[in-house]
């Protein structure tokens, strides 16, 4: 059993996700560039504006049409400036599960747009697409995800021991793996009542469909 993510778009209170256009091609690269983006993920460092737009024009979409996951550009709803992304990826069709991660550029944290986002993506895949698990996957010392995990209702469900790579700069500037742990949280339909008080409301988003 396969299947394809819509190519829709999603408001909150304060955000909208979309999909990712060519516009977003030098935010996302500043993004990506970021200590914490490099430190973990698997991002590229250096993140040039050609692999930005390769991302968002080829690759992003290729995952999409496969089935494989989704890409959403977060945005602030007043300015329309991209605050982040939230990317679904290792969908599974049969047992309607997919993984689910974030990234937030570092002028934008603190203010809470990581878990607004990833719960009104939960929300929309739990509730509209009828998934019935989403999973993340945290470092163990990134405990800013951690957190996001927790607002949104997500349950621990166990370590990966040295399962993850992270990374840590060097003093000559160049990055170097890490090994460490993996925690698991997975968010089921159950675990939505009560999460996040401004987004727990199904009337909390909008879905557009057929976004372009």
């Amino acid at each position: 059993m396969s299947g394809t993510f819509p190519n829709i778009s999603i408001s909150t209170e304060r955000l909208v996700l979309r999909p990712l256009d060519e516009d977003d091609v030098p935010a996302l690269a500043e993004m990506m560039n970021d200590e914490q983006v490099g430190a973990w993920t698997s991002v590229p460092q250096p993140y040039t504006e050609e692999q930005a737009r390769a991302w968002i024009t080829e690759q992003a979409p290729a995952e999409r049409e496969a089935g494989r996951g989704l890409t959403f550009a977060v945005t602030e709803f007043l300015t329309q400036r991209l605050v982040g992304v939230v990317q679904l990826a290792k969908t599974n069709w049969r047992i309607r599960s997919t993984e689910l991660s974030y990234i937030i550029a570092p002028w934008a944290r603190g203010e809470g747009y990581a878990s607004e986002a990833a719960l009104a993506t939960a929300q929309w895949l739990l509730g509209d697409q009828k998934f019935e698990r989403i999973e993340l996957r945290t470092a163990a010392d990134n405990t800013a995800s951690q957190q996001v995990a927790q607002k949104i209702g997500c349950i621990s469900e166990g370590v990966l021991r040295n399962a993850c790579i992270a990374r840590v700069r060097a003093d000559d500037g160049t990055w170097n793996d890490v090994r460490t742990d993996y925690i698991v949280w997975s968010l089921l339909p159950e675990d939505l009542d009560g999460a996040g008080e401004q987004l727990a409301d199904r009337d909390g988003f909008t879905s557009f469909p057929d976004w372009n």
